[in-house]
């Protein structure tokens, strides 16, 4: 059933969730440097699935102030990913509302390529579905990829969400090619987290 969020800024969110080796935080006007620094680090791996992988410095910026600007009005809760032995950022993780009215909300990705293949994906991506069940009231949390990213794949199947299907010819790559688009999700009655995540 549908339910009626008539002021969705009003909706209480969180300073930080804090994991086994990661902190997910809202992003900060302050975290320039250190995306930036990781986009330069991770462009080549980055580049055939995100478009911003080529931004300019003033784009980022932009960006980010939308972002921040959006965790406020709760258009898009847009996170830092830390990593809680450095305190460096890691990587980005956004939660996307598809609609406050039925519980439906999308995560989308993405890590610095040195911080690549130490599960710190797969338990940020848990935090923010706990977080989104449990507290946002979800009916269904979603992830989407490109049907070539392996890596991005991996997350969702690792983590025990239900594969739905592929959209074929779904959206056009970075490089204009037509590509598809694997499904991923979790709903309320799932069980979650039926096996432990990978540390890989």
């Amino acid at each position: 059933m549908q339910r009626e969020v008539p002021y969705p800024s009003q909706i209480p969110l969180f300073d930080e969730l804090i994991g086994e080796r990661v902190i997910v935080r809202p992003h900060r006007l302050d975290d320039f440097d250190e995306l930036w620094e990781a986009i330069q680090q991770s462009r080549d791996e980055l580049r055939p699935w995100l478009p911003f992988a080529d931004q300019s410095e003033e784009q980022l910026r932009d960006w980010l102030a939308h972002v921040v600007a959006k965790w406020i009005t709760r258009e898009l809760l847009g996170m830092g990913i830390v990593e809680r032995a450095t305190g460096h950022l890691i990587g980005n993780i956004g939660l996307m509302v598809r609609g406050w009215n039925i519980g439906s909300f999308e995560i989308g990705y993405w890590q610095r390529t040195s911080a690549a293949g130490h599960g710190y994906m797969s338990e940020a991506v848990r935090l923010v579905t706990d977080f989104a069940f449990d507290h946002l009231d979800a009916n269904r949390v979603m992830i989407r990829c490109d049907a070539e990213n392996a890596r991005s794949a991996a997350v969702p199947q690792r983590l025990g969400f239900t594969p739905e299907g592929c959209m074929r010819r779904d959206f056009a790559a970075p490089n204009g090619a037509i590509r598809d688009t694997l499904v991923f999700s979790m709903i309320r009655d799932d069980p979650r987290w039926p096996a432990a995540p990978a540390s890989h």
